[in-house]
């Protein structure tokens, strides 16, 4: 006999609240009064895809999720939104400058628009971070802007290559959506002497810089293309990012680097931002290389790095759409320029489900309330149920308003609406329970 729904819904939420780790933080703390938890980073708030909203659709209806408006003005750019105190925040080349822009999530006004700093072929990758009256962002060049969120008048500024000869690993240039934790600011310019570093968030002076280290011949000097996440680990605060010679963990009090990982590097394109469960790491990464867990041991001043297993591209392999971690599952698309649904355990890297995809294409994957949405690059958005026992889609439809270029923004959910960007065009859909 099958349980009843209720009682799964009950177990899925339990088994989500356990499988958050620290992470520096906390989607609660982000919850007001007045309103559901800001969306205020790139994949949300502790950069892993998860939204803590209930009470949406579990099935859509034949079309999709209704539409409840349209928002033109975006510019082109692949980065996602970040809403905070009912603005909706991003980033687009507009007449000939990269842009950083926020409006009216009410009204769908634009507020102010700032230019950061010269356009790119086809925009840029980063998402703006909120944090309280300022935001952060990255332009594709390389300028760190710290701009008042109510305003868009630029507090400080700093150049990844004239102020820490950074570098970026191939030819898309700098695509990170940068970190907050308490007062510093975290970025990572691939500079040979600032692979990473720290820096005041309200002056931009610098706190410290990590070398970049010796961590093998795989892959490319310089930045990848993931955001870097804070975690604690043994009782070491660090932060984790994928550049371009593969993983590294730096002490966030120092900058010392702390440990490496090289095997999950590629020459091409260091993409997918990494995942933490207590002592754990995963990483994944595309062009033919695959996936792998790492557990970490702290002995004296030194980390020990054991890879637990290693999965090849054609296991598993993430291009840019991210994974998710959920209970003892990983979820996430497969396959480079490919987004093949799969969910593998991740303490074994048992794989438990792999069908064949929906749609061509990479896929970008966010969760919310026991259901994944996977959104494929082409324009189909598909609803998956969270579970290891196998692959269920509740729901499809295609995307209108297409731009003609790769549908890669990932989506975000908040107060109960799915967010959609596609170049110039956002879309706002209804996913709150009737």
């Amino acid at each position: 006999m099958k349980a009843p729904a209720t009682f799964l819904r009950i177990v899925c939420t339990l088994a989500l609240i356990l499988s958050i780790g620290y992470t520096g933080a906390s989607l609660a703390a982000d919850k007001t009064d007045d309103g559901p938890a800001d969306w205020s980073r790139f994949r949300g708030p502790d950069c892993d895809g998860k939204c803590p909203e209930t009470g949406l659709l579990q099935e859509w209806p034949e079309g999709g999720p209704e539409l409840l408006w349209k928002l033109e003005g975006l510019g082109t750019g692949f980065s996602s939104v970040t809403i905070v105190g009912g603005r909706l925040f991003t980033m687009g080349d507009v007449d000939d400058s990269q842009c950083v822009m926020a409006f009216d999530l009410k009204t769908r006004e634009q507020l102010w628009v700032t230019p950061i700093g010269p356009p790119h072929n086809d925009g840029p990758r980063c998402t703006p971070t909120v944090d309280g009256e300022l935001l952060y962002v990255v332009g594709t060049d390389g300028d760190l802007v710290c701009a008042e969120s109510a305003t868009g008048k630029i507090r400080w500024r700093k150049h990844f290559v004239r102020d820490f000869q950074g570098k970026y690993m191939k030819v898309w240039k700098f695509s990170e959506s940068p970190l907050v934790d308490g007062e510093k600011l975290l970025c990572t310019p691939g500079g040979k002497d600032a692979l990473i570093v720290a820096l005041d968030k309200t002056t931009g002076e610098t706190i410290w810089k990590c070398p970049a280290p010796n961590l093998g011949e795989r892959g490319e000097d310089g930045a990848g293309y993931s955001s870097m996440i804070v975690a604690e680990i043994d009782g070491v605060r660090q932060y984790i990012a994928i550049v371009g010679r593969g993983a590294v963990g730096v002490d966030a009090k120092t900058g010392k680097f702390l440990w490496g990982y090289n095997r999950v590097a590629n020459g091409v394109a260091n993409i997918p931002t990494p995942i933490v469960r207590g002592n754990h790491v995963f990483v994944t990464t595309s062009y033919k290389t695959g996936s792998a867990l790492l557990k970490l041991t702290h002995d004296g001043e030194a980390f020990d790095v054991e890879e637990v297993y290693f999965l090849g591209p054609k296991e598993f392999e993430n291009h840019h759409g991210g994974v998710v971690l959920l209970g003892d599952y990983v979820y996430g698309g497969d396959g480079q320029n490919n987004g093949t649904p799969v969910c593998l355990e991740l303490l074994t890297g048992k794989i438990q489900w792999k069908p064949k995809a929906p749609s061509r294409g990479s896929a970008a994957v966010l969760y919310a309330d026991g259901r994944l949405i996977f959104r494929y690059d082409p324009g189909l958005i598909v609803l998956v149920e969270a579970t290891p026992e196998e692959f269920r889609i509740k729901g499809r439809f295609e995307q209108p308003s297409r731009s003609g270029k790769k549908a890669w923004p990932h989506p975000v959910i908040h107060d109960g609406k799915l967010y959609i960007r596609d170049g110039n065009v956002l879309l706002c859909y209804d996913l709150r329970a009737k």
